[in-house]
């Protein structure tokens, strides 16, 4: 007995006998790239960088450019072959990556003026509808035209005239030529892949900083508090960005401290550990944590500071031990009045 086919083979059929091999071929690279960004393992490999280029680079303006030229590139026979009708194979790939690095770039701009903004997942929803959508109306466009004159990719004539040029050379020299062909384009692919699997890493560094919220929510550098009531606590934002190139734990300190003035140089008479939370950030990740201040101790001129480290701080935390430092220069009193 026969059995019928599922859907996962339903679906491979119609692609296979009804999406042209270069638009279905479009369409799975699409769902690849999707899958090695967001993918919880894969997208710490380089397989997202390797796959991301051509996303970027090639396949938007390639389903445009099918889209629009859904016909072959070859001479008609009017006027004894002198005019042709559509475009080439190499004039289409030139187009591919012309139109993609125009595509992208507007696309983007388009985010920016969006809630979502110009993040990673907003984009890649962007070009993967954009690109889906664009392949799509090229399959409909491409099928409405008669067989013989709709665009496909010669395979079977590359395959027959690569094998004929590389297996069956003329001479010596041919198969020397071949070999230093084959070997070129081997390196270059190799160095492509490497530079994109292995980026150069750029300089290491840790954003520490303080904000406040405005009556909209928004988070703003001014404004800060400079006027507490001992007991009182008063908001503020402490900003964390990990631009390590590693995952980082964080301990953040807060202290007040007394600070005497001997001509430029300060010294530290006294401090009063108010907190210290910890955090651990992704690379490239950033958080703003919202904070209340309540100081414990009276006086003028002292020094609210914030102090940074990785992993755990020392017995003793200080301005001069800490990886990153910040502060804001307060007074406080016993009462409001």
């Amino acid at each position: 007995m026969a059995r019928s086919p599922g859907r996962a083979g339903v679906v491979g059929r119609w692609l296979r006998e009804t999406v042209p091999a270069d638009l279905a071929a479009v369409l799975v690279l699409v769902a690849l790239v999707d899958v090695a960004a967001l993918a919880p393992v894969v997208r710490d490999t380089p397989l997202r960088g390797v796959l991301g280029l051509p996303m970027v680079l090639f396949l938007p303006g390639y389903a445009l450019v099918a889209a629009l030229f859904p016909e072959r590139g070859e001479p008609t026979d009017e006027d004894a072959g002198t005019r042709r009708e559509g475009i080439d194979g190499i004039e289409r790939v030139a187009l591919s990556f012309g139109t993609s690095i125009a595509v992208t770039p507007l696309l983007g701009l388009a985010l920016n003026f969006t809630p979502w903004g110009i993040r990673l997942v907003p984009i890649l929803v962007v070009l993967s509808a954009f690109t889906v959508g664009a392949t799509l109306v090229a399959v409909r466009r491409r099928l409405d035209l008669p067989a013989e004159e709709r665009f496909r990719v010669p395979y079977r004539e590359w395959t027959a005239a690569a094998r004929s040029e590389l297996l069956e050379p003329a001479d010596r020299v041919d198969l020397a030529l071949n070999l230093l062909l084959v070997a070129s384009v081997l390196l270059a692919a190799g160095s492509v892949t490497y530079a994109v699997a292995v980026p150069k890493q750029g300089e290491q560094f840790t954003e520490f900083y303080l904000l406040t919220r405005a009556d909209d929510g928004s988070l703003v550098a001014a404004d800060y508090p400079t006027e507490f009531v001992r007991g009182e606590g008063r908001p503020l934002v402490v900003g964390v960005g990990n631009q390590e190139h590693v995952a980082v734990s964080y301990t953040v300190v807060v202290e007040l401290q007394r600070v005497a003035f001997e001509g430029n140089e300060s010294t530290v008479t006294g401090a009063d550990e108010l907190d210290r939370f910890r955090l651990r950030l992704d690379h490239n990740e950033t958080r703003h944590v919202d904070y209340t201040v309540g100081p414990t101790t009276t006086g003028t001129r002292l020094r609210l500071a914030f102090l940074l480290y990785r992993d755990a701080p020392p017995p003793s935390p200080t301005v001069e031990n800490a990886y990153r430092e910040t502060h804001l220069w307060v007074n406080v009193t016993e009462t409001g009045g």
